[in-house]
């Protein structure tokens, strides 16, 4: 079976009439776009590809439009609608996307999917929301819980700040403490960030409690407000940072949890996601989609974030 990059790659840049029908009904297939439309006449649309264009439309030339045809756009009800930029340079930008943490814009203005960095900026807002929606699905089914089964949590708190870039803008002292809990399995990372605005046992817990399973090991360091898990059944394991970073006696240590925070502030300052909380937030989100979902598909990221557009722009069959 051919995978998506496979195919996207062999396709995405070819403009031939034969080509383009064939990557219209890819979109079809994957329900991005229509499978079919129907007329107001009541009448199947047939699929037709004008001369000079590189997308077809839906046309109908019933006897009942008096000689004229009536037309829809592909587009119609899907995550495309509206949008100027052609469903070859949307595909593309999907599987930049898709690349995650590797997304660079200077890369995609070179690779000509834009010319301006708003729209990419556009383009990219539109997919945080798909993978923000994806997640929050999740969350409602209550399946976002980390703990047990051989799966050590490591929790830790740490401060966002707005950095300028260039030293250009507006300087400001805004930063925002975000805590996060990691749960690692052999190869597998699983992370967990929510934003707090106080690092007290009385927000934190609540929080520990919701998304780690009760009796699982946690590790951390001396942070007071961490002092009352083994009383709340957790198998808790301290680390003090203060004359050690990994336990002389038992090997614990929050290094997997300090990397991916490392990873997480130069990613969302490359992308500018600091500039308000409702937008770290959702890079945030994004990061966790990318742990949860995007590394669990067959077909990789790729695979899940058209998997969870189609969710989020349902077509009619």
């Amino acid at each position: 079976m051919v995978s998506h990059y496979e195919f996207l790659s062999r396709i995405l840049f070819r403009q031939c009439s034969k080509e383009i029908l064939k990557f219209s009904r890819w979109l079809m297939k994957e329900g991005l776009i229509r499978k079919s439309m129907k007329c107001p006449c009541s009448h199947l649309m047939r699929l037709k590809l004008r001369n000079g264009k590189n997308e077809p439309i839906w046309i109908c030339r019933d006897s009942c439009h008096k000689g004229k045809s009536f037309a829809k756009s592909i587009r119609h009800g899907s995550m495309f609608e509206n949008s100027h930029i052609s469903l070859q340079m949307w595909m593309h930008f999907i599987y930049r996307f898709a690349q995650g943490l590797r997304l660079r814009q200077v890369d995609m203005l070179q690779e000509g999917i834009t010319r301006s960095s708003a729209t990419l900026s556009k383009l990219a807002d539109k997919l945080r929301r798909v993978c923000k929606s994806a997640m929050k699905r999740m969350r409602k089914r209550g399946k976002q819980t980390i703990g047990r089964r051989r799966e050590i949590v490591l929790i830790d708190e740490s401060k966002f700040g707005h950095k300028r870039k260039y030293n250009r803008g507006r300087a400001n002292n805004r930063s925002t403490w975000v805590f996060g809990m990691l749960g690692i399995k052999v190869e597998r990372r699983r992370p967990i960030f929510k934003i707090v605005h106080c690092r007290s046992a009385r927000n934190l817990m609540p929080l520990i409690k919701k998304h780690i399973r009760q009796g699982s090991s946690v590790i951390s360091d001396g942070w007071r407000s961490y002092r009352n898990l083994q009383n709340e059944g957790y198998d808790h394991r301290i680390v003090n940072h203060k004359e050690h970073f990994v336990d002389p006696v038992t090997g614990a240590h929050t290094q997997n949890l300090e990397r991916l925070w490392g990873v997480c502030k130069s990613t969302i300052w490359r992308l500018r996601g600091n500039r308000t909380q409702n937008m770290l937030k959702d890079h945030l989100d994004v990061i966790e989609w990318t742990y949860w979902r995007g590394n669990n598909h067959r077909n990789g990221p790729l695979g899940m974030l058209l998997h969870d557009i189609k969710k989020k722009y349902t077509m009619p069959t």
